[in-house]
């Protein structure tokens, strides 16, 4: 019981050093990616992995949670005191199910949603054929504008005039710009349709001030703990007060039956982080980063979608140099520089090819990385993409990239001597 990995499994071992290897040595420019602190990943690997929770602290089905009721109610206080919000429900494994707990509380099968299109920036849970959210529901898709590549709040009032949905999905994974919550309200109010958020990508500028909060304007708010927000990997929902009763019992026994009381107990850690002065400079210089990143992409000829970023990530349009989304991406990562593909609004190649990458610095800043370095970035980045099949390139690009990471460790940087936390 007390022999280490190494002794007990040297294979699984190895793999953990070689992907621990690969964190170090690469950029991870994906904005759903980032480093978890020590804290957190102490909390996540813990003793509470051991414990079977079902049912909520003081109403379990097990006994023995005297100090899981009191890991759970530490993380809804904290987060409750995080976001202003009325209820929290911190069971949730992870977005996509977040997201079908509002769906199974508020609608009934065949009920209509209107959500973004994921070839608009939207997520698979949002209504997509093949999700359960676009099989049991009636999707209806909004869309940005052609022109500004930013929402169209016409047309999405339109669209909701038109088709009465019961529920109105509003947020994104792969929408650089700033959603304006209150506009969504408005909509909502008029058809008389229930509001939902999806957070999760921008759910850490939110707890650090630095985009607005849907809190004040939406029935439901879902997230995941990671991405911004430098959590574990997991997800919370929060809701009106009047609706706490329906999202707990849409969760459990509804969809889900034992919480991960170790990563409910990570996501605990993560909110009191997340609650510093600390984490919101954090999250101003992640918008800093991705502006300054974002402008050097694009003087080096390198469309944006929508022109720019307001928030952690960008979608450049990759056609504008001649390549394919996976072209570029694919290259980039032969020379230690991670992102991923992407489609863009109105993207005439498929999903598996598309004409984008969504590059993104949480994880960069996290590393403490600032605006010298996105500059840094961006040269590598256009040193690659200008000779994608070159190797010699790509080999000496990779070496200057971990000559650039040498020079912002990881996890030495993390806890007391992470200038974020």
């Amino acid at each position: 019981m007390n022999r280490t990995l190494q002794e007990t499994d040297p294979e699984m071992a190895c793999i953990f050093d070689g992907e621990l290897e690969r964190q170090h040595n690469t950029l991870v420019l994906i904005p759903s990616e980032n480093y978890a602190s020590k804290a957190v990943l102490c909390a996540a690997g813990s003793v509470m992995t051991n414990k079977y929770a079902e049912g909520y602290p003081g109403a379990r089905y097990y006994h023995g949670c005297e100090w899981v009721d009191k890991a759970e109610s530490l993380a809804i206080a904290r987060a409750k005191a995080l976001f202003g919000c009325d209820h929290v429900n911190v069971q949730p494994h992870t977005g996509s199910q977040a997201n079908m707990t509002a769906y199974y509380a508020l609608l009934e099968p065949g009920d209509t949603i209107l959500a973004m299109s994921v070839d608009q920036g939207g997520h698979l849970s949002h209504g997509k054929k093949a999700n359960f959210s676009g099989k049991y529901y009636k999707p209806v898709f909004y869309h940005v504008d052609r022109q500004t590549e930013m929402l169209d709040y016409d047309e999405i009032r339109r669209l909701a005039r038109e088709h009465r949905p019961r529920l109105i999905v509003v947020g994104a994974s792969a929408y650089p710009r700033t959603i304006d919550f209150a506009i969504w309200r408005e909509i909502a109010d008029e058809v008389g349709a229930y509001l939902m958020a999806d957070i999760a990508h921008i759910v850490g500028l939110i707890a650090g001030g630095v985009h607005p909060s849907p809190i004040p304007y939406c029935d439901v708010v879902t997230s995941t703990t990671h991405k911004t927000l430098r959590g574990p990997r997991g997800a919370f929902i929060m809701c009106r007060q009047k609706f706490a009763q329906k999202i707990d019992r849409a969760l459990f026994p509804g969809i889900q039956a034992g919480p991960l009381m170790h990563i409910v107990a990570a996501k605990a850690v993560a909110f009191h982080e997340a609650n510093s002065e600390g984490f919101r400079e954090y999250q101003r210089q992640i918008v800093k980063n991705a502006a300054a990143l974002a402008g050097h992409l694009q003087a080096e000829g390198i469309r944006l979608v929508s022109g720019g970023t307001d928030n952690h990530l960008m979608l450049a349009d990759v056609r504008s140099i001649g390549l394919t989304g996976r072209q570029a991406a694919d290259a980039l990562e032969r020379a230690g520089i991670i992102t991923n593909v992407n489609l863009i609004p109105y993207d005439p190649n498929p999903p598996t090819v598309a004409s984008g990458i969504r590059p993104g610095t949480p994880a960069v800043t996290t590393r403490g990385m600032k605006e010298a370095e996105m500059a840094e970035i961006a040269r590598l980045m256009l040193a690659v993409l200008s000779a994608p099949d070159d190797l010699k390139v790509a080999k000496q690009v990779k070496e200057q990239v971990r000559e650039l990471c040498a020079r912002f460790p990881i996890y030495e940087t993390l806890n007391n001597h992470d200038p974020y936390v």
